[in-house]
This record gives C-alpha cells, structure tokens and sequence, in this order.
C-alpha cells in the first residue's frame, strides 16, 4: 500500500517504513505525526484519489531527526564589470519514517 501526501508545498508518494526528508515540522524527535493531506491511497489496481484531498485518511509517521542539509552556493557574476555576490544556503529539514497509511 502507498500513499502521495502532502507537506512542505511539495508532494511525496510513501509507503509503510519509508524514511523521508521534509520540510521542517513542529514536533520533537521520537514524537508521532499524523499527516492528513493525503492527495492519493493506492494498493495494487484499487486506486483512491481525492479532490484535491481524501476524506478521513492520514498517514503515521515518526520523527527521527532534525538537522540541515548540503551547503549549496549562490553564485551572481556579471562578466567585464567589477560585480560578483556569492552567498551560501543550507535548508533545514525533519526526517520521518512513515509507520501506517489509514484509510
């Protein structure tokens, strides 16, 4: 069984023991998250989709860590005219491992 949710403005298809890296959350590692836009339910050719969202199914999930990720550089150049900005950015992230898909 999987499911397509979303959070963070972005969507991901999980299934039960996935582990995934989100947007960060509100909640303290170890805590229990229930999702509750889920956009999609499927198991094999039985196949639900919401409109945009499916009533009365959520997804469980753990919190197992906090952190940030990978430095990615920002890098302005202007060529033949004395201009260049280089900045960096790390994004904050929670990583979750999904433990049930409701229905």
């Amino acid at each position: 069984m999987y499911a397509v949710i979303k959070t963070g403005g972005k969507q991901y298809r999980v299934a039960a023991g996935d582990k995934l890296r989100v947007e960060t959350l509100d909640a303290e590692e170890g805590a229990t998250v229930n999702l509750d836009q889920v956009l999609m339910v499927g198991e094999g050719d039985n196949i639900n989709v919401g409109a945009p969202m499916l009533a009365g199914a959520t997804v469980s999930a753990t919190v197992l860590a906090h952190g940030r990720g990978k430095k990615i550089e920002v890098v302005k150049f202007r060529r033949r005219k004395h201009y260049r900005r280089q900045m960096g950015h790390r994004q904050n992230f929670t990583e979750l491992e999904i433990t049930a898909i409701n229905q």
